[in-house]
């Protein structure tokens, strides 16, 4: 495990090598995560989605194979448990300033390498708080396509696309809104704010292309930065996708005027 730090307040632990079952989709995650004042914002192995991780990257399909978790959504057949799901499995780490850089395959069951990912982490000081920066790339293995999509693009309604950069937020009564929408669920706004009862505030940005937010605050609370929110995305060789998503967490309620002023 890696600990980060801002102002020498411990505010996020990063755990690398997860020992789950396959069905859970092993991946490295972020959690507890913490604001300045110490109350937790992230939440993991969920009691209603066990496969829910704190802070992590994760997709519900790459290339047929399910790296999120839990059921497979099947065209015309609904959540259906399948042998297909995969784990990312960490190859090395190494600090930097303010955090670590890392280097991932992600890996069917059987260990043949789907995706290679390179993945920085820091943690600094903010107004209002503290910033998280994850910046990620992933690239295929060999010369050949590698397709990542979502529930929604086999098929599933209610904008279901979720995938990608995904919190799980710990639980309470939430409020969500965008810097143009009070309804951001599927909007490519600049930034997404989450409110969760009145203890701590998140300020997600970082969308790119066609990325879009997927955002819950009923049942329980998470935001995605989507990568497939409803068409499938490609990823060609020698043209890695890249991201990089930042995250404002701040203790109490923070207004749209405060969020403008932080960012």
């Amino acid at each position: 495990m890696s600990t980060l730090r801002v102002d020498g307040k411990a505010v996020a632990t990063y755990v690398e090598s997860p020992s789950l079952d396959i069905r859970l989709a092993p991946r490295p995650y972020l959690h507890p995560v913490r604001t300045l004042d110490g109350v937790p914002v992230t939440d993991a192995l969920c009691y209603d989605h066990p496969w829910h991780m704190g802070a992590s990257v994760t997709m519900a399909d790459v290339d047929g194979r399910n790296f999120w978790g839990g059921r497979t959504y099947v065209r015309d057949r609904g959540y259906v448990w399948l042998d297909d799901h995969g784990r990312i499995v960490p190859v090395s780490l190494s600090p930097v300033p303010g955090g670590f850089t890392s280097s991932l395959h992600w890996c069917t069951a059987a260990g043949s390498v789907v995706l290679r990912e390179q993945r920085t982490v820091t943690a600094s000081a903010a107004r209002h708080g503290w910033r998280l920066s994850f910046a990620y790339e992933l690239c295929t293995p060999a010369e050949a396509v590698v397709t990542l999509g979502s529930p929604a693009t086999h098929g599933r309604p209610g904008q279901a696309g979720y995938g990608g950069f995904f919190w799980r937020a710990a639980p309470g009564p939430a409020v969500a809104f965008g810097a143009k929408s009070d309804d951001p669920h599927g909007t490519a706004d600049p930034w997404l704010a989450v409110t969760v009862a009145d203890r701590y505030t998140l300020v997600f940005e970082g969308l790119a292309d066609a990325d879009r937010w997927f955002v819950r605050t009923e049942e329980y609370v998470g935001v995605c930065a989507a990568l497939a929110f409803d068409e499938v995305l490609p990823i060609e060789p020698g043209r890695p996708l890249t991201r990089s998503i930042s995250v404002l967490v701040a203790d109490g309620v923070l207004t749209r005027g405060q969020i403008e002023e932080a960012l």
